[in-house]
Protein backbone atom coordinates (compact mmCIF):
# COMPACT_ATOMS: atom_id res chain seq x y z
CA UNK A 1 0.00 0.00 0.00
CA UNK A 2 1.34 3.37 -0.82
CA UNK A 3 1.67 6.28 1.54
CA UNK A 4 -1.18 8.20 -0.54
CA UNK A 5 -3.14 5.21 0.10
CA UNK A 6 -2.10 4.69 3.38
CA UNK A 7 -3.61 8.23 4.74
CA UNK A 8 -6.21 7.87 2.52
CA UNK A 9 -6.78 4.78 4.74
CA UNK A 10 -5.84 6.27 8.03
CA UNK A 11 -8.10 8.92 7.49
CA UNK A 12 -11.11 7.04 6.04
CA UNK A 13 -10.52 4.52 9.16
CA UNK A 14 -10.27 7.84 11.70
CA UNK A 15 -13.42 9.05 9.89
CA UNK A 16 -15.34 6.27 9.44
CA UNK A 17 -18.61 7.22 10.15
CA UNK A 18 -17.70 10.01 8.20
CA UNK A 19 -17.07 7.54 5.35
CA UNK A 20 -20.26 5.79 5.76
CA UNK A 21 -21.75 8.66 5.68
CA UNK A 22 -20.45 9.95 2.70
CA UNK A 23 -20.39 6.79 0.75
CA UNK A 24 -24.33 5.81 2.04
CA UNK A 25 -24.95 9.01 1.06
CA UNK A 26 -23.00 8.70 -2.55
CA UNK A 27 -21.15 11.75 -1.85
CA UNK A 28 -17.86 10.13 -1.68
CA UNK A 29 -18.09 9.10 -5.03
CA UNK A 30 -18.77 12.33 -6.29
CA UNK A 31 -16.72 14.57 -3.91
CA UNK A 32 -15.29 17.59 -5.81
CA UNK A 33 -11.07 17.57 -5.84
CA UNK A 34 -11.42 20.36 -3.01
CA UNK A 35 -13.27 18.72 -0.43
CA UNK A 36 -11.12 15.19 -1.06
CA UNK A 37 -8.18 17.92 0.07
CA UNK A 38 -9.67 19.01 3.02
CA UNK A 39 -10.17 15.72 4.05
CA UNK A 40 -6.94 14.20 3.41
CA UNK A 41 -5.12 16.92 5.68
CA UNK A 42 -7.21 14.80 8.94
CA UNK A 43 -4.12 12.15 9.75
CA UNK A 44 -4.24 9.30 12.46
CA UNK A 45 -1.24 10.73 13.99
CA UNK A 46 -2.21 13.95 13.99
CA UNK A 47 -5.62 12.97 15.63
CA UNK A 48 -3.66 11.51 18.10
CA UNK A 49 -1.08 14.53 18.64
CA UNK A 50 -3.70 17.21 17.84
CA UNK A 51 -5.61 18.34 20.75
CA UNK A 52 -9.11 17.02 21.52
CA UNK A 53 -10.40 20.26 20.83
CA UNK A 54 -8.82 21.05 17.57
CA UNK A 55 -10.30 17.79 16.40
CA UNK A 56 -13.87 18.03 17.61
CA UNK A 57 -13.54 21.62 15.58
CA UNK A 58 -11.70 19.97 12.53
CA UNK A 59 -14.47 17.18 13.11
CA UNK A 60 -17.26 19.58 13.62
CA UNK A 61 -16.20 21.38 10.32
CA UNK A 62 -15.94 18.67 8.59
CA UNK A 63 -19.47 17.27 9.25
CA UNK A 64 -20.72 20.36 8.84
CA UNK A 65 -19.26 20.51 5.61
CA UNK A 66 -20.53 17.04 4.71
CA UNK A 67 -24.09 17.58 6.36
CA UNK A 68 -23.98 20.82 4.29
CA UNK A 69 -23.20 18.66 1.21
CA UNK A 70 -25.69 16.09 2.39
CA UNK A 71 -28.32 18.85 2.95
CA UNK A 72 -27.61 20.47 -0.55
CA UNK A 73 -27.62 17.19 -2.32
CA UNK A 74 -30.68 16.05 0.00
CA UNK A 75 -32.31 19.49 -0.32
CA UNK A 76 -31.94 19.07 -4.57
CA UNK A 77 -33.23 15.31 -4.29
CA UNK A 78 -35.80 16.31 -1.72
CA UNK A 79 -36.43 19.10 -4.22
CA UNK A 80 -36.88 17.76 -7.32
CA UNK A 81 -38.95 14.75 -5.02
CA UNK A 82 -40.88 17.68 -3.45
CA UNK A 83 -41.15 19.31 -6.44
CA UNK A 84 -42.72 15.99 -7.97
CA UNK A 85 -44.41 15.66 -5.08
CA UNK A 86 -45.71 18.93 -5.23
CA UNK A 87 -46.74 18.20 -8.70
CA UNK A 88 -48.29 14.84 -7.77
CA UNK A 89 -49.85 16.38 -4.60
CA UNK A 90 -51.09 19.54 -6.81
CA UNK A 91 -52.30 16.76 -9.17
CA UNK A 92 -53.69 15.39 -6.35
CA UNK A 93 -55.08 18.16 -4.92
CA UNK A 94 -56.91 19.22 -8.54
CA UNK A 95 -57.79 15.63 -8.87
CA UNK A 96 -59.02 15.64 -5.00
CA UNK A 97 -60.29 19.54 -5.74
CA UNK A 98 -61.83 17.68 -8.51
CA UNK A 99 -63.29 14.53 -6.84
CA UNK A 100 -64.47 17.31 -4.03
CA UNK A 101 -66.34 19.10 -5.74
CA UNK A 102 -67.37 16.35 -7.75
CA UNK A 103 -68.21 14.83 -4.44
CA UNK A 104 -69.79 18.25 -3.62
CA UNK A 105 -71.90 19.05 -6.45
CA UNK A 106 -73.40 15.27 -6.19
CA UNK A 107 -73.90 15.69 -2.44
CA UNK A 108 -75.62 19.09 -3.34
CA UNK A 109 -76.96 17.68 -6.29
CA UNK A 110 -78.17 14.66 -3.77
CA UNK A 111 -79.02 17.72 -1.21
CA UNK A 112 -81.09 19.39 -3.79
CA UNK A 113 -82.66 16.18 -5.44
CA UNK A 114 -83.30 15.41 -2.08
CA UNK A 115 -84.61 18.83 -0.98
CA UNK A 116 -86.86 18.60 -4.47
CA UNK A 117 -87.64 15.18 -3.08
CA UNK A 118 -88.72 16.30 0.22
CA UNK A 119 -90.72 19.26 -1.30
CA UNK A 120 -92.77 17.10 -3.24
CA UNK A 121 -93.53 14.86 -0.15
CA UNK A 122 -93.97 17.33 1.32
CA UNK A 123 -96.41 19.23 -1.10
CA UNK A 124 -97.92 15.64 -1.32
CA UNK A 125 -97.80 15.70 2.47
CA UNK A 126 -99.10 18.32 3.07
CA UNK A 127 -101.63 18.44 0.66
CA UNK A 128 -102.37 14.79 2.33
CA UNK A 129 -102.67 16.76 5.83
CA UNK A 130 -105.03 19.43 3.67
CA UNK A 131 -107.36 16.99 2.93
CA UNK A 132 -107.12 14.89 6.01
CA UNK A 133 -107.81 18.11 7.66
CA UNK A 134 -110.40 18.90 5.74
CA UNK A 135 -112.08 15.78 5.85
CA UNK A 136 -111.44 16.03 9.67
CA UNK A 137 -113.25 20.00 9.79
CA UNK A 138 -115.93 18.10 7.31
CA UNK A 139 -116.77 15.76 9.69
CA UNK A 140 -116.29 18.07 12.71
CA UNK A 141 -118.60 20.28 10.98
CA UNK A 142 -121.97 19.28 12.00
CA UNK A 143 -124.63 19.63 9.29
CA UNK A 144 -127.08 21.91 9.59
CA UNK A 145 -129.90 20.55 11.23
CA UNK A 146 -133.70 21.62 11.18
CA UNK A 147 -134.58 23.10 14.57
CA UNK A 148 -135.85 20.81 17.08
CA UNK A 149 -139.94 20.70 16.50
CA UNK A 150 -142.47 20.08 19.00
CA UNK A 151 -146.17 19.35 18.47
CA UNK A 152 -144.94 21.19 15.01
CA UNK A 153 -143.88 24.25 16.66
CA UNK A 154 -140.11 25.42 16.98
CA UNK A 155 -140.35 27.94 18.27
CA UNK A 156 -143.45 27.17 21.34
CA UNK A 157 -145.06 29.47 23.28
CA UNK A 158 -148.36 28.90 25.50
CA UNK A 159 -150.90 30.89 26.76
CA UNK A 160 -150.44 31.75 30.32
CA UNK A 161 -154.01 32.79 31.24
CA UNK A 162 -156.91 31.84 33.28
CA UNK A 163 -159.05 32.27 30.11
CA UNK A 164 -158.03 33.30 26.54
CA UNK A 165 -155.44 35.64 25.61
CA UNK A 166 -156.41 38.87 23.03
CA UNK A 167 -154.44 38.33 19.92
CA UNK A 168 -154.03 42.30 17.94
CA UNK A 169 -153.25 43.29 14.79
CA UNK A 170 -150.66 45.76 16.18
CA UNK A 171 -148.04 45.02 19.05
CA UNK A 172 -150.10 47.46 21.28
CA UNK A 173 -152.87 47.17 23.65
CA UNK A 174 -155.04 49.83 21.39
CA UNK A 175 -154.08 47.36 18.39
CA UNK A 176 -157.58 46.09 16.53
CA UNK A 177 -158.64 42.71 18.20
CA UNK A 178 -158.02 39.80 15.03
CA UNK A 179 -158.26 36.62 17.76
CA UNK A 180 -158.35 34.92 20.71
CA UNK A 181 -155.26 32.33 22.44
CA UNK A 182 -157.32 29.98 24.48
CA UNK A 183 -155.91 29.07 27.51
CA UNK A 184 -152.68 26.34 26.86
CA UNK A 185 -153.17 26.64 23.40
CA UNK A 186 -150.35 26.99 21.24
CA UNK A 187 -148.52 29.38 18.92
CA UNK A 188 -144.45 30.01 16.72
CA UNK A 189 -143.46 32.65 17.99
CA UNK A 190 -141.83 34.54 14.83
CA UNK A 191 -140.17 37.34 16.81
CA UNK A 192 -140.15 39.69 19.88
CA UNK A 193 -139.85 43.36 19.70
CA UNK A 194 -138.46 45.35 22.65
CA UNK A 195 -141.45 46.16 24.26
CA UNK A 196 -142.03 42.36 24.76
CA UNK A 197 -144.48 42.25 22.32
CA UNK A 198 -144.19 38.85 20.37
CA UNK A 199 -145.30 38.31 16.89
CA UNK A 200 -146.71 34.50 16.68
CA UNK A 201 -149.14 32.52 14.26
CA UNK A 202 -151.55 29.88 15.53
CA UNK A 203 -153.44 28.39 13.10
CA UNK A 204 -155.22 30.88 10.45
CA UNK A 205 -154.26 33.20 12.96
CA UNK A 206 -151.29 35.91 12.71
CA UNK A 207 -150.86 38.54 15.08
CA UNK A 208 -149.29 40.20 18.20
CA UNK A 209 -149.30 39.51 21.90
CA UNK A 210 -147.29 39.97 25.07
CA UNK A 211 -145.09 37.93 26.04
CA UNK A 212 -146.09 38.61 29.64
CA UNK A 213 -148.75 36.26 28.97
CA UNK A 214 -146.56 33.23 27.30
CA UNK A 215 -144.69 30.70 28.72
CA UNK A 216 -141.73 30.20 26.54
CA UNK A 217 -138.64 27.90 26.02
CA UNK A 218 -138.36 25.05 28.60
CA UNK A 219 -141.23 26.12 30.48
CA UNK A 220 -143.53 26.11 26.73
CA UNK A 221 -142.27 22.68 26.49
CA UNK A 222 -143.07 21.50 30.12
CA UNK A 223 -146.11 23.04 29.94
CA UNK A 224 -147.35 21.31 26.20
CA UNK A 225 -146.44 18.04 27.70
CA UNK A 226 -148.97 18.44 30.28
CA UNK A 227 -151.86 19.65 28.48
CA UNK A 228 -151.30 18.47 24.58
CA UNK A 229 -154.18 16.04 23.81
CA UNK A 230 -154.76 13.55 21.31
CA UNK A 231 -156.50 14.71 18.10
CA UNK A 232 -158.36 12.20 15.35
CA UNK A 233 -158.41 14.24 11.92
CA UNK A 234 -160.80 13.41 9.40
CA UNK A 235 -159.30 11.87 6.13
CA UNK A 236 -162.39 11.08 4.32
CA UNK A 237 -165.29 13.52 2.57
CA UNK A 238 -167.88 12.25 5.11
CA UNK A 239 -167.48 10.34 8.10
CA UNK A 240 -169.90 8.85 10.36
CA UNK A 241 -170.30 8.89 13.55
CA UNK A 242 -172.01 5.99 15.83
CA UNK A 243 -173.34 5.52 18.92
CA UNK A 244 -170.91 2.29 19.86
CA UNK A 245 -167.42 1.13 17.84
CA UNK A 246 -169.44 -1.05 15.33
CA UNK A 247 -170.71 -0.41 12.37
CA UNK A 248 -173.64 -2.37 12.90
CA UNK A 249 -174.29 0.65 15.43
CA UNK A 250 -176.63 3.57 15.08
CA UNK A 251 -175.17 6.67 13.01
CA UNK A 252 -174.97 9.97 15.45
CA UNK A 253 -174.15 12.22 12.62
CA UNK A 254 -171.97 13.25 10.04
CA UNK A 255 -168.75 15.02 9.81
CA UNK A 256 -167.06 16.77 7.42
CA UNK A 257 -163.73 15.98 6.09
CA UNK A 258 -160.43 17.85 7.72
CA UNK A 259 -162.75 18.02 10.71
CA UNK A 260 -160.66 17.67 14.33
CA UNK A 261 -161.64 15.36 16.62
CA UNK A 262 -160.84 15.49 20.54
CA UNK A 263 -159.62 11.63 21.13
CA UNK A 264 -160.75 10.03 24.65
CA UNK A 265 -159.62 6.13 23.51
CA UNK A 266 -157.58 4.33 20.70
CA UNK A 267 -159.62 1.03 21.23
CA UNK A 268 -157.89 -2.41 20.53
CA UNK A 269 -160.50 -3.17 17.63
CA UNK A 270 -159.09 0.18 15.97
CA UNK A 271 -161.82 2.63 16.70
CA UNK A 272 -161.78 5.91 17.93
CA UNK A 273 -163.55 7.14 21.06
CA UNK A 274 -163.85 11.17 21.15
CA UNK A 275 -165.65 13.95 22.46
CA UNK A 276 -168.87 15.40 20.20
CA UNK A 277 -169.91 18.05 22.55
CA UNK A 278 -169.87 16.85 25.92
CA UNK A 279 -170.91 13.32 25.18
CA UNK A 280 -168.70 10.01 23.83
CA UNK A 281 -169.02 9.09 20.54
CA UNK A 282 -167.49 6.49 17.65
CA UNK A 283 -165.54 6.71 14.79
CA UNK A 284 -163.49 4.09 12.66
CA UNK A 285 -159.75 4.68 12.96
CA UNK A 286 -159.40 3.91 9.03
CA UNK A 287 -160.81 7.17 8.33
CA UNK A 288 -158.83 9.66 10.64
CA UNK A 289 -155.39 10.27 11.08
CA UNK A 290 -154.60 10.36 15.12
CA UNK A 291 -151.33 12.81 16.47
CA UNK A 292 -150.80 14.56 19.46
CA UNK A 293 -151.61 17.96 19.45
CA UNK A 294 -151.99 21.44 21.38
CA UNK A 295 -154.79 23.57 20.80
CA UNK A 296 -154.90 26.97 18.48
CA UNK A 297 -155.60 30.27 18.25
CA UNK A 298 -159.27 31.44 17.10
CA UNK A 299 -159.78 33.99 14.51
CA UNK A 300 -162.29 36.54 15.32
CA UNK A 301 -163.57 37.39 11.85
CA UNK A 302 -164.38 41.24 12.95
CA UNK A 303 -168.44 42.11 12.09
CA UNK A 304 -168.65 45.75 10.77
CA UNK A 305 -170.98 47.98 10.69
CA UNK A 306 -173.58 48.89 7.46
CA UNK A 307 -172.75 45.74 6.25
CA UNK A 308 -176.47 45.11 5.50
CA UNK A 309 -176.53 42.91 9.32
CA UNK A 310 -178.18 44.90 11.85
CA UNK A 311 -176.48 46.94 14.50
CA UNK A 312 -178.29 44.40 17.36
CA UNK A 313 -176.54 41.26 15.42
CA UNK A 314 -173.06 42.64 15.39
CA UNK A 315 -173.37 43.88 18.82
CA UNK A 316 -174.57 40.23 20.01
CA UNK A 317 -171.74 38.57 18.28
CA UNK A 318 -168.85 40.74 19.26
CA UNK A 319 -170.26 40.09 22.52
CA UNK A 320 -170.76 36.49 22.67
CA UNK A 321 -166.61 36.46 21.24
CA UNK A 322 -165.21 37.83 24.34
CA UNK A 323 -165.70 34.66 26.15
CA UNK A 324 -163.87 32.28 24.28
CA UNK A 325 -161.56 30.58 25.90
CA UNK A 326 -163.85 30.21 29.02
CA UNK A 327 -164.70 27.33 30.44
CA UNK A 328 -167.09 24.44 30.10
CA UNK A 329 -169.82 23.74 32.99
CA UNK A 330 -172.47 20.98 32.66
CA UNK A 331 -175.54 23.04 34.05
CA UNK A 332 -173.69 26.17 34.25
CA UNK A 333 -174.85 29.73 32.65
CA UNK A 334 -171.73 31.86 34.06
CA UNK A 335 -170.00 33.55 31.11
CA UNK A 336 -167.22 33.60 32.96
CA UNK A 337 -167.00 30.85 35.56
CA UNK A 338 -168.35 28.57 33.23
CA UNK A 339 -171.64 27.42 30.93
CA UNK A 340 -172.28 24.51 29.25
CA UNK A 341 -173.90 25.27 25.36
CA UNK A 342 -177.27 26.21 26.24
CA UNK A 343 -176.24 28.07 29.69
CA UNK A 344 -174.15 29.88 27.16
CA UNK A 345 -176.56 30.94 24.48
CA UNK A 346 -179.32 31.63 27.45
CA UNK A 347 -177.11 33.88 29.18
CA UNK A 348 -175.68 35.42 25.66
CA UNK A 349 -179.51 36.14 24.36
CA UNK A 350 -180.82 37.86 27.96
CA UNK A 351 -178.43 40.90 27.32
CA UNK A 352 -180.19 41.59 24.18
CA UNK A 353 -183.74 41.00 25.85
CA UNK A 354 -184.33 37.40 24.86
CA UNK A 355 -185.72 34.73 27.35
CA UNK A 356 -184.32 31.27 26.33
CA UNK A 357 -184.40 28.00 28.17
CA UNK A 358 -181.91 25.93 29.58
CA UNK A 359 -182.32 23.48 27.55
CA UNK A 360 -181.17 23.09 23.91
CA UNK A 361 -183.90 20.90 22.53
CA UNK A 362 -186.20 23.36 24.20
CA UNK A 363 -184.16 26.68 22.50
CA UNK A 364 -185.13 24.51 19.15
CA UNK A 365 -188.39 24.97 19.04
CA UNK A 366 -188.50 28.78 19.95
CA UNK A 367 -188.05 31.17 16.99
CA UNK A 368 -188.12 31.12 13.27
CA UNK A 369 -186.70 28.32 10.91
CA UNK A 370 -184.29 29.25 8.32
CA UNK A 371 -182.71 27.73 5.73
CA UNK A 372 -178.87 27.01 5.23
CA UNK A 373 -178.41 29.64 2.91
CA UNK A 374 -179.83 32.35 5.02
CA UNK A 375 -178.35 32.47 7.92
CA UNK A 376 -177.09 35.46 9.57
CA UNK A 377 -174.32 36.52 12.79
CA UNK A 378 -176.96 35.71 15.92
CA UNK A 379 -179.13 32.72 14.34
CA UNK A 380 -178.58 29.84 16.41
CA UNK A 381 -177.61 26.44 15.05
CA UNK A 382 -178.94 22.77 16.31
CA UNK A 383 -176.94 19.70 16.21
CA UNK A 384 -178.86 16.13 17.24
CA UNK A 385 -177.83 12.45 18.14
CA UNK A 386 -180.50 9.97 17.19
CA UNK A 387 -183.12 12.24 15.80
CA UNK A 388 -182.39 13.90 18.98
CA UNK A 389 -181.59 17.78 19.54
CA UNK A 390 -178.42 17.56 22.15
CA UNK A 391 -176.36 20.70 21.13
CA UNK A 392 -176.33 24.62 20.35
CA UNK A 393 -174.26 27.17 19.06
CA UNK A 394 -174.37 30.63 17.39
CA UNK A 395 -173.86 31.66 14.31
CA UNK A 396 -170.92 34.66 13.48
CA UNK A 397 -170.46 34.94 10.04
CA UNK A 398 -168.55 33.06 7.38
CA UNK A 399 -169.64 29.62 8.09
CA UNK A 400 -168.46 29.71 11.99
CA UNK A 401 -170.42 29.35 15.28
CA UNK A 402 -168.69 30.13 19.01
CA UNK A 403 -170.00 27.63 21.26
CA UNK A 404 -169.53 26.13 24.57
CA UNK A 405 -168.58 22.76 23.56
CA UNK A 406 -166.45 20.38 26.23
CA UNK A 407 -164.97 20.53 29.33
CA UNK A 408 -161.75 20.14 27.83
CA UNK A 409 -161.88 22.77 25.09
CA UNK A 410 -164.52 25.27 26.76
CA UNK A 411 -165.86 28.14 24.87
CA UNK A 412 -164.90 28.30 21.16
CA UNK A 413 -165.33 28.63 17.48
CA UNK A 414 -165.78 25.98 15.16
CA UNK A 415 -166.79 25.53 11.59
CA UNK A 416 -170.79 25.58 11.29
CA UNK A 417 -170.98 22.05 9.97
CA UNK A 418 -167.86 20.75 12.57
CA UNK A 419 -170.46 18.23 12.42
CA UNK A 420 -173.89 18.18 10.63
CA UNK A 421 -176.64 20.62 11.79
CA UNK A 422 -180.32 19.54 12.43
CA UNK A 423 -181.57 22.97 11.72
CA UNK A 424 -181.28 26.65 12.01
CA UNK A 425 -183.74 28.85 14.23
CA UNK A 426 -183.73 32.60 14.32
CA UNK A 427 -184.61 34.88 17.13
CA UNK A 428 -183.67 38.60 16.31
CA UNK A 429 -185.47 40.67 13.61
CA UNK A 430 -183.85 41.22 10.63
Amino acid sequence: MNRRNRWKYTGAVAGAGLAVVLFSSGVYANTSPKKEAEIQVISFDDLENNNEETAKTETLSTEEKVESLSSEESFTENTDTTSESNTELESTQESSENSDLSAEEVIENTEETEEETNTDLGLSAGAGEVLDNAEKQARNVETPQEPQSYWGYTNLGIAHVENHLNIRQEPNESGKLIGKLPKDAACEILEVDENGWAHIKSGKLDGYCSTEFLYTGEEAIARGREVASMIAIVNTQTLKVREEPSTDSIVITLIPQEEELEVVEIMDNGWVKFLLDDEEAYVSGDYVDVEERLEKAVTLTELMYGQGISNVRVDLVQYAKQFVGNPYVWGGTSLTKGADCSGFTLSIYKKYGVSLPHHAASQAQMGTKVDYSSAQPGDLVFYAKNGRINHVAIYIGNGQVIHASSPKTGIKISSWNYRTPAGIRRYLPN
